[in-house]
């Protein structure tokens, strides 16, 4: 089943995002793998607490370790792999914030949550209902936590003919590099050396504020007038 109407995201720098929300049939077959992934997980726990631990000890351990491998399953892949569960992996989909950020730990948790509401009264009828009459194909969680389900963005391998014809930078330009000499200092340059390598050790949403930021300081100290230069 296709998917919703795309979401199209305008970031600060005025580029546009587009969200393509997955199918129905994608997310119901990554639920199915999911599924069967924590099942199996569920038995072996259920076995081993049976036969290790003493019968009344071992029902309080087994209904611990279930309930937060029943939970917690869902949390840790969308919180720390970025928004895809095995079986989302498979399917090329993944689950990111409503505004293609990646999911905090809050929304994750309340999108779960209602996962109760939207598998009943059985096989998630609540929730496949409510991503029939959801522009966006979200279901009940999406909606509370405002996540959304896509489908992953193919690899754009550009053409060399097009990387060639955009050789200008206006960084590069005489004006340009004669103020970055004359106000841009030594400790300055390596302040923003040790920034950029470790720009890739910081969360997405910190290090967008913080390089948009040390750019709109610097497009003003460098009188750089390119609106389309992001951070």
């Amino acid at each position: 089943m296709r998917g919703g109407a795309p979401r199209l995201i305008r970031t600060p720098e005025h580029v546009e995002i587009r969200l393509d929300p997955a199918g129905l049939g994608s997310r119901f077959i990554a639920l199915l793998v999911d599924f069967t992934l924590v099942t199996g997980a569920s038995v072996v726990v259920a076995q081993l607490t049976l036969a290790l631990l003493p019968m009344a000890a071992g029902f309080i351990v087994r209904a611990l370790l279930l309930l937060v491998l029943t939970w917690g399953y869902h949390v840790y892949f969308e919180v720390l792999h970025a928004g895809q569960s095995p079986g989302k992996k498979i399917m090329g989909i993944r689950v990111v914030d409503g505004r293609g950020l990646p999911l905090s730990v809050e929304q994750s948790f309340v999108r779960n949550v209602v996962r109760v509401l939207d598998a009943l009264p059985v096989g998630y009828a609540f929730g496949a209902a409510a991503c029939q009459f959801d522009g966006l194909r979200r279901r009940l969680g999406d909606i509370a936590a405002d996540t959304l389900v896509v489908r992953e963005a193919r690899a754009f391998e550009p053409e060399r003919r097009a990387s060639r014809s955009r050789a200008f930078n206006s960084l590069r330009t005489p004006r340009v590099l004669r103020l970055i000499r004359h106000r841009v200092g030594l400790e300055e340059r390596e302040f923003l050396s040790a920034l950029c390598l470790r720009a890739e050790g910081l969360q997405e949403q910190a290090r967008f504020d913080l390089m948009d930021e040390v750019g709109r300081h610097y497009r003003t100290r460098l009188e750089i007038d390119d609106p389309h230069l992001s951070g």
